[in-house]
């Protein structure tokens, strides 16, 4: 008789086990698939510029550093850009560019920016001769 009770007892735990993972991976997919729908997906794309840079893609997945430095993610050699430049950065869903004390400054549609700057899709971001467009897919 008390086999047939543990017995039954380990057929209800592995039971209980089994629904409790299924639970679990029911609520993570459902995350997962929520973060891609309300995720944006920014981009830069050189479009004026040294030849090696016209026609450079970077995809925004995080901090993206522009500037001289061969250290940054974005290498504009050009005696009027600082070493460490402007910095893309997503904040949720947006997209904020930040001058990081540059000597020259950063411009964002053809104006100075003092403090980061949230941009939009179609915007123009431009440091030293580098032209870049930013797009939201």
């Amino acid at each position: 008789m008390i086999d047939l009770l543990l017995f039954a007892g380990r057929i209800l735990l592995v039971a209980l086990l089994y629904l409790f993972l299924f639970s679990t991976m029911r609520t993570g997919i459902g995350l997962v698939r929520g973060q891609r729908r309300d995720a944006a997906i920014w981009s830069v794309d050189v479009e004026k510029g040294s030849k090696m840079l016209r026609g450079l893609h970077v995809d925004i997945l995080g901090p993206v550093v522009i500037g001289r430095s061969p250290s940054s993610d974005i290498v504009i050699n050009e005696p009027f850009v600082s070493a460490t430049h402007a910095r893309f950065t997503l904040q949720g869903p947006a997209l904020v560019l930040e001058d990081l004390g540059s000597t020259n400054g950063t411009l964002v549609n053809g104006h100075p920016i003092g403090q980061p700057v949230t941009l939009r899709d179609g915007d123009e971001v431009q440091v030293g001769d580098a032209i870049m467009r930013v797009s939201r897919r």
